[in-house]
C-alpha cells in the first residue's frame, strides 16, 4: 500500500519543475532497490537446494542402455535349485534406525516424515509403474528392479552372500523403487520379456534401469529378454 501512495505522490510533484530532479533521484533509488532485492532473491534460488530426489538414481539414457544391452551374455536361464530369498539378505540397516526399504520410502516420496523408528508416518507417493499416488506407506513395496529370484537365474547363485546382500540393498543404482504393492505383486520374477509396467510411457525408464542393473552385476539375459529390451529401447 505505501508503493502505491508514493508512486501517485511522484506522479503529482513531476508537474512541478521545482521537483524534477528530487523525483528522478527517488525513482532512481526505488529502481536500484528492487533491482538489488531481484538479485538477492535470485542468489538465494540458486543457494537453496532443491527437492528431494523422489525417485531412484537415473539410469543411463537410450543409446547407452542398447549399448550395454549389446555387452551383456545372452544364455538360458539357469534353474531355481538351491535358491533361497533369505540367501538376498535384504532390508539392511543403512544407519540412523533405518533399513534399507524405510530409505527407498523416504526417498520416492514427497513431504515424508518418519517417526524415531524411521518408518513414514505421512507423506505421498507416485507409483511409476501405474501412475497412482498414495497417502500411506502401507500400500506400497520397494520392488527390485531384476528381481532375486530373476538375479539367481541369471548367475547370482554362484555369488557370495555378502554380494547377494550388496545386490538385495544397492541405493546407489535403480535397483530399488517404491511402487503400487499389488502392481508389485503382479510382476512376480518375471522379466521385460514377460512383464513391463501397466503405465506404458515408463517402459523406456524401466527397460534403462533394467538394463543398468544387469551391466552393473555382470548378470546374462535370455534371447526373448534380450529381444524384448532391444524393442523396447529401440523406440524410445
Amino acid at each position: 500500500m505505501h508503493g502505491i501512495r508514493k508512486g501517485t505522490l511522484y506522479a503529482r510533484r513531476a508537474a512541478t519543475p521545482r521537483n524534477t530532479a528530487r523525483t528522478g533521484t527517488r525513482l532512481r533509488r526505488t529502481t536500484a532497490a528492487a533491482a538489488g532485492a531481484a538479485l538477492l532473491s535470485l542468489a538465494a534460488g540458486l543457494l537453496t537446494p532443491g527437492p528431494a530426489q523422489a525417485a531412484p538414481p537415473t539410469p543411463p539414457g537410450a543409446s547407452q542402455a542398447r549399448s550395454l544391452l549389446a555387452g551383456l551374455t545372452v544364455a538360458a536361464e539357469g534353474s531355481m535349485t538351491g535358491y533361497d530369498r533369505d540367501k538376498f539378505p535384504h532390508w539392511s540397516s543403512q544407519g540412523d534406525n533405518c533399513n534399507t526399504r524405510e530409505v527407498v520410502l523416504e526417498r520416492d516420496g514427497s513431504g515424508v516424515q518418519t517417526g524415531g523408528d524411521c518408518y513414514p508416518t505421512s507423506g505421498s507417493w507416485y507409483s511409476a509403474y501405474d501412475g497412482a499416488t498414495w497417502y500411506q506407506a502401507s500400500d506400497l513395496d520397494v520392488d527390485h528392479m531384476v528381481p532375486l529370484a530373476e538375479a539367481w537365474r541369471s548367475g547370482a547363485d554362484d555369488w557370495s552372500t555378502s554380494h547377494r546382500e550388496d545386490f538385495a540393498n544397492d541405493l546407489d543404482i535403480a535397483q530399488l523403487i517404491a511402487v503400487t504393492d499389488n502392481v508389485n505383486q503382479s510382476k512376480g520374477d518375471r522379466d521385460p520379456a514377460e512383464w513391463l509396467p501397466p503405465r506404458g510411457a515408463y517402459h523406456c525408464t524401466y527397460a534403462r534401469m533394467w538394463v543398468w542393473v544387469k551391466h552393473s552385476y555382470g548378470l546374462s539375459v535370455d534371447p526373448a529378454e534380450e529381444a524384448a529390451l532391444d524393442d523396447v529401447l529401440s523406440g524410445c
